[in-house]
């Protein structure tokens, strides 16, 4: 059975932190708040874990999971090379709501879905979300939501949809943007705008030096 907390208040905060982090750490799933959407999370590192992410969004590996980071730093140690225009956009944007596709360092035990050796990194622009990640390290996160339904804007929307699937539900209120990240690929031999979500293609080319229809 699952459980909420409304991290609003301190003390609830604490306790739903705790709870969220014993759970991850256990290989069971969290609802977070984040400055775009809440997300549902796992232990990046536990396989079985996001198998059940995906079973509880019916989606399959072929939409693999993204990962969100507590701290600048830890890209370092995830991916095999942090090129400039990665390191220019995390400077940029992190924590906030730009999302980066880099190749990731082939040595990483984990299995986000069928990838093919790339990840998606976010640093989020939310404290509770923050805190939780540095707290479990790297974790893989999706928009809390059933596939093919709306992402939640709040933890009853997700909590809705996801039911007790997650077991361990972190209430921050609204979400700020209420609106998807924005996704640029780094992997290849030029940056790619896959998605253009919270934060605009302009400001994206503005950071890379390019024109936004090069993007």
């Amino acid at each position: 059975m699952s459980i909420a907390y409304d991290c609003t208040d301190p003390d609830s905060r604490a306790a739903g932190i705790a709870a969220a982090k014993a759970a991850a750490k256990g290989g069971r799933l969290v609802v977070m708040p984040t400055d775009t959407l809440y997300g549902i999370g796992a232990d990046a590192f536990d396989g079985r874990a996001v198998s059940d992410l995906l079973a509880a969004k019916h989606r399959g590996p072929d939409m693999p999971v993204g990962v969100l980071v507590g701290s600048w730093s830890t890209i370092d140690g995830l991916v095999s090379t942090v090129t400039p225009a990665a390191r220019d956009l995390t400077r940029a944007f992190w924590p906030g709501a730009v999302s980066i596709v880099v190749e990731h360092a082939p040595s990483l035990a984990w299995d986000l879905g069928d990838t093919r050796g790339t990840v998606m990194l976010r640093m989020p622009l939310h404290p509770v979300a923050v805190e939780l990640l540095r707290e479990v390290g790297p974790m893989a996160v999706s928009s809390a939501n059933v596939s093919g339904r709306a992402p939640a804007a709040t933890m009853e929307d997700a909590r809705e949809q996801l039911g007790d699937s997650v077991e361990v539900y972190l209430d921050g209120g609204p979400a700020e943007h209420a609106v998807a990240s924005t996704i640029v690929d780094l992997s290849g031999h030029s940056p790619r705008l896959l998605r253009e979500g919270a934060v605009t293609a302009a400001r994206v080319a503005d950071v890379l030096g390019v024109d936004p229809d090069s993007l």
